[in-house]
């Protein structure tokens, strides 16, 4: 009997081979974020890479926080990274920090000196970049480099013990200055910082750096796969040494994987920190931000992120994903999942003369045609409606099958009615339309066998709620916000990434909607209730259109 061929990306071969070779007995992995910002939707690859393999094998992953830089660090960061992670619907094993960790690190760092393989260095950040070399020049050692065991570790205590001003001396590991793989070239691996750190206070003055503290974490933790980003490649044989000279009994192993990057997006935090400080957006929660609290708040679905990273998968190689995708996954999952009601954002009144002025009905329509499970549910029809207003036209073009004088359409879910004459403001604006309806098409079909070629929504007047709808598009209008060829990020900004309708109708089954809570308004697209909308003030977010039309207009 055959089976079925399963197919496995790199990461998953190398974790079974390793499990097989009886390298492992376990899995444990680990997502280590600096909190020094928002995650964003690069993060979620990792989250998924992280959570999922652990997953998969029936393993474990903690939430690390890299906490080895006091300056750019803060609690506000380690309560949102936790929130945006639960949210996308990963739970960790344990939380825990590298500064879990700083003794350990420390000792590590004094074996290091004591076997000749670390010394204090008194250079300057900028003789030592220079005494570095180049991609095709070997570095120069330092001349401290030679350093006595007994003199760099008196100098390691006094640096310990705050005798130095910050950024006076390091500590660097003594490996080989002619490496061609400039990480090895002796690389920092503590430097002086007078700074209070947000959970160790003022017990350190002196501060690993990333590349030590993150082998020797991960392997005192227990990580058996240190699953990284690309750009860690280079870094591993200097990660492979640290664990090897300390003489680790089972070290971890890292396995690099590309990371996502997403085309009219910005992920650095130092851009989008200008974006949140010079007022461009309202935060970074803003939803047109590529933060995960961003895109939380415009209403994408967790479940469309996580089948949005299914999706892309894993690979060896860094590549642009087209925004449209995701957008794909959203829609797709919203259309599933979320229910149907009608709202007019342009609204123009629609006054039925032959209605009678007193009579209103209970008219029903499906709650979500993906789900007949989920029933249907009644809105109110009257004599006055409001209407879209591009959904009438005096004069229009060919093909166009929406009301104009004569034009009989379908109310979507109630009768037919065909458009007499309009009324219009000072400006030329219409403003309302009178129309007669034909009794016999209740329910929208017509007895007669009669067809229409438009359908559009409606909401009655007698039961209309008001709400503020903020239609979002991309904040960026070019595919590389970063392309110094096309100006600044700055220059790249869409003007039109935000339009905000004020006086929009909805049916009144939304009168309780809740922060968080994504309906599809019919033609219209996916909205979400803002985390700021109240029931005294509803605020709508355009999550997506109902198709993509960015593609059409931009290629």
């Amino acid at each position: 009997m055959e089976t079925e061929a399963i197919s496995r990306n790199f990461i998953e071969e190398a974790i079974e081979k390793d499990l097989a070779d009886g390298v492992y007995n376990r899995v444990q992995t680990r997502f280590p974020p600096e909190p020094n910002g928002y995650l964003h939707i690069g993060h979620a690859k990792a989250i998924s890479i992280d959570f999922g393999n652990a997953k998969k094998y029936n393993g474990t992953c903690n939430l690390r926080f890299d906490d080895t830089n006091p300056t750019k660090e803060d609690v506000e960061y380690v309560d949102a990274i936790m929130e945006d992670i639960e949210w996308l619907g990963y739970k960790w094993d344990k939380v825990l920090y590298a500064s879990d960790y700083f003794d350990a690190i420390y000792d590590c760092a004094i074996k290091l000196i004591n076997k000749g393989l670390a010394y204090v260095d008194d250079l300057s950040a900028d003789e030592i970049r220079e005494y570095r070399g180049t991609l095709t020049e070997s570095g120069k050692e330092s001349p401290y480099r030679t350093r006595s065991i007994e003199e760099n570790l008196d100098l390691f205590k006094r640096m310990t013990d705050g005798e130095f001003e910050t950024g006076a001396k390091v500590l660097r590991a003594k490996i080989d200055m002619s490496s061609p793989n400039l990480n090895m070239r002796d690389p920092i691996i503590y430097r002086i910082l007078h700074a209070t750190h947000h959970r160790t206070g003022d017990k350190w003055c002196v501060y690993p750096m990333y590349d030590f503290a993150h082998p020797i974490s991960d392997t005192v933790e227990g990580v058996t796969h240190s699953l990284c980003s690309l750009e860690f490649e280079d870094h591993r044989p200097l990660y492979d040494w640290f664990l090897r000279e300390l003489d680790f009994e089972q070290p971890s192993r890292q396995i690099e994987f590309a990371r996502m990057n997403l085309n009219y997006t910005l992920t650095s935090k130092r851009k989008c920190l200008k974006l949140v400080n010079d007022g461009i957006v309202t935060g970074w929660d803003d939803p047109r931000m590529g933060t995960l609290c961003g895109m939380r708040r415009r209403g994408y679905p967790a479940a469309a992120l996580r089948d949005f990273c299914d999706r892309i998968g894993v690979a060896k190689a860094n590549s642009v994903i087209d925004f449209s995708l995701l957008e794909h996954c959203v829609r797709e999952d919203l259309n599933k999942n979320a229910l149907r009601a009608m709202a007019v954002l342009r609204p123009i009144e629609l006054i039925i003369d032959n209605y009678p002025d007193d009579m209103t009905e209970q008219i029903e329509v499906e709650n979500n045609p993906e789900k007949p499970e989920l029933g249907k549910r009644t809105v109110t029809f009257s004599k006055k409606l409001y209407i879209e207003a591009d959904d009438f036209m005096e004069e229009p073009p060919k093909k166009y099958f929406r009301l104009f004088p004569g034009q009989e359409v379908r109310l979507k879910g109630a009768y037919y009615v065909t458009a007499t004459t309009c009324e219009k403001d000072g400006d030329g604006n219409v403003t309302r339309v009178h129309c007669t309806y034909d009794p016999a098409t209740k329910g929208g079909d017509s007895p007669d066998g009669r067809k229409v070629k438009g359908t559009i929504h409606w909401v009655s007047q007698d039961d209309a709620i008001t709400a503020t709808v903020r239609l979002y598009d991309r904040l960026f209008n070019v595919e590389n916000p970063s392309d110094e060829s096309k100006g600044s990020f700055i220059d790249n900004i869409n003007p039109a990434s935000v339009e905000i309708l004020e006086n929009c109708k909805l049916e009144s089954s939304l009168r309780d909607i809740k922060a968080g809570e994504s309906y599809q308004f019919l033609r219209l697209g996916y909205f979400c209730a803002d985390k700021d909308s109240t029931a005294d003030n509803i605020i709508l977010n355009r999550v997506v259109a109902l198709k993509d039309s960015w593609t059409k207009i931009n290629k």
